[in-house]
């Protein structure tokens, strides 16, 4: 047998990486069960390492059922597989940023909770779930109502109706009102204002003319 025909035989006796669909999950020993594609024939339980990091430093995102995976054997044992990476496709597609309205761009991050389960055809996106944008322009992350910005010109943070910004120039809110419970507000070389009134300047009028201003 010529060397080619020999390298030709032996490939096709040896595993090769397949699709699958994961099928049943054991999130405590980040373990899976796989539909082997086109076959549809499911594995036993294999370890899932396509979002894993183990050490000092630990990483977990178990796959959800009916997610695309793709399967490499062990050392060329079609009887063992692992999960290596997870896969989009035309049911479970990229998330979209609340912050932008569009997937992540090459050189961004992002990462959001309640998309949906892949097995689910049709499930609605959970507004009150968490996410992350780590993009060129700054930091953002939120759940719910509860966005929050970090660029190189400040911190912008919003909830609801309220916002606030810390900025080079201060501390400003706006949209909502601001209590203090169980302690005091103190300025030093600086004033209180409203719309109208000044505190370092305000007088009080009576009857005979004007008080002095405040004081303290």
């Amino acid at each position: 047998m010529q060397g080619s025909q020999w390298a030709a035989a032996h490939q096709l006796r040896m595993a090769h990486a397949v699709h699958g669909i994961i099928s049943a999950v054991d999130p405590a020993n980040h373990a899976v069960k796989v539909r082997v594609q086109p076959d549809d024939i499911e594995t036993g339980w294999l370890p899932d390492a396509a979002m894993t990091q183990v050490g000092d430093l630990r990483l977990s995102c178990p796959t959800a059922p009916g997610a695309h995976v793709l399967l490499m054997p062990v050392e060329g044992d079609g009887e063992n597989y692992v999960i290596v990476s997870v896969l989009f496709d035309v049911v479970a597609g990229p998330a979209i940023s609340p912050h932008t309205g569009k997937c992540a761009q090459p050189g961004e991050l992002l990462i959001r909770a309640g998309c949906g389960v892949p097995s689910r055809p049709g499930g609605r996106v959970d507004e009150k779930a968490g996410w992350f944008h780590l993009g060129r322009d700054g930091v953002f992350f939120g759940a719910g109502s509860m966005q929050c910005a970090l660029t190189d010109t400040g911190i912008v943070l919003r909830v609801g109706s309220m916002k606030m910004r810390l900025d080079s120039t201060g501390l400003s809110f706006s949209g909502g009102d601001v209590s203090v419970s169980g302690g005091g507000i103190s300025v030093s070389g600086g004033d209180v204002k409203t719309d109208l009134h000044s505190l370092g300047g305000h007088v009080h009028p009576y009857a005979n003319g004007m008080t002095g201003k405040a004081v303290g």
